[in-house]
């Protein structure tokens, strides 16, 4: 079975939207889950999480950062292309509820993943406040589709080229200094390095975060072992079958980041492969247009 790409957008430089018909996946899809796909029947199997999906049309729409070798190849695809493996939902969905009033945290491309889980909290009765973040104006995408889900809408960039410049962490300490006892839960998404500043920001007032990993996986069911994520007290769960989502109060961060560089010598071999195969065609279609 093959699944088609039936649009494709360029949401910033490096980041790229794209809309599968895998009608078997939006079937039970909630927000919190994600996928497994492949680019092509050798390719890296690639965990992203479900930025939107339509049960109606039987579409899933996935947001993802040309950060390597697998995701470069993946954003070269165009309307038409098709991918031989959509594998999910996988994981549990967010746990949502009418809490109360919410805060949700957005950096980067944590924004797709962000997305449902806000709309979910807004539809479930809830006051949702939204931060934003990103590095400039230029990586920011969907804060319209977010504003209409939220009470409140905060954006920050880190050089100020667009709302506030600053961290996500400093609007947040404020909201929590100013009324932490009627903020009920916070979720974070976004690089693993900001989730640990929210998690640590929210800690002193003891409001409950949660957070959502992307860590390294190869089959999405708990028997590879490569998403372990270590707690403290050295407990350990699984982020394909125990998460995505996990308590950012428990999680040992220092250890989380260090087995995210495991495989970092392969992920630029793989990466200078790619390079180099391009480098070939270009001159391949050159000494063929002589």
């Amino acid at each position: 079975m093959e699944y088609p790409i039936l649009r494709k957008e360029i949401l910033s430089e490096s980041v790229k939207l794209m809309v599968l018909h895998a009608p078997h996946v939006v079937r039970n899809a909630k927000a919190g889950q994600f996928l497994i796909i492949r680019v092509n029947e050798h390719g890296e199997r690639i965990p992203l999480t479900i930025a939107d999906f339509d049960r109606e049309e039987g579409t899933v729409t996935i947001i993802f950062q040309e950060v390597g070798a697998s995701t470069l190849e993946l954003g070269e695809k165009e309307v038409g292309d098709t991918l031989p493996t959509v594998m999910g939902p996988l994981g549990h969905p967010s746990e949502i509820d009418n809490y109360g009033t919410v805060v949700c945290v957005a950096g980067g491309v944590g924004v797709a993943p962000m997305f449902p889980i806000t709309r979910a909290l807004k539809e479930a009765g809830n006051r949702v406040i939204t931060i934003m973040g990103a590095r400039n104006k230029e990586l920011l995408f969907w804060e319209e589709r977010m504003r209409e889900y939220s009470d409140e809408v905060i954006v920050c960039t880190d050089d100020g080229s667009y709302g506030r410049k600053a961290l996500v962490t400093e609007p947040l300490k404020e909201i929590l200094e100013g009324n932490a006892e009627n903020i009920a839960k916070v979720w974070a998404i976004g690089p693993t390095i900001m989730m640990k500043f929210v998690s640590l920001t929210t800690e002193p007032f003891e409001v409950p975060t949660i957070v959502s990993l992307n860590t390294i996986m190869v089959d999405g069911t708990g028997m590879c072992g490569g998403c372990r994520v270590a707690m403290k007290g050295h407990q350990a769960k699984f982020a394909c079958v125990d998460g995505p989502e996990f308590d950012g109060h428990i999680i040992n961060w220092d250890k989380v980041m260090s087995r995210m560089t495991f495989y970092k010598k392969q992920e630029h071999e793989a990466l200078v492969r790619h390079e180099e195969e391009h480098c070939r065609l270009d001159k391949q279609i050159a000494e063929m247009s002589v």
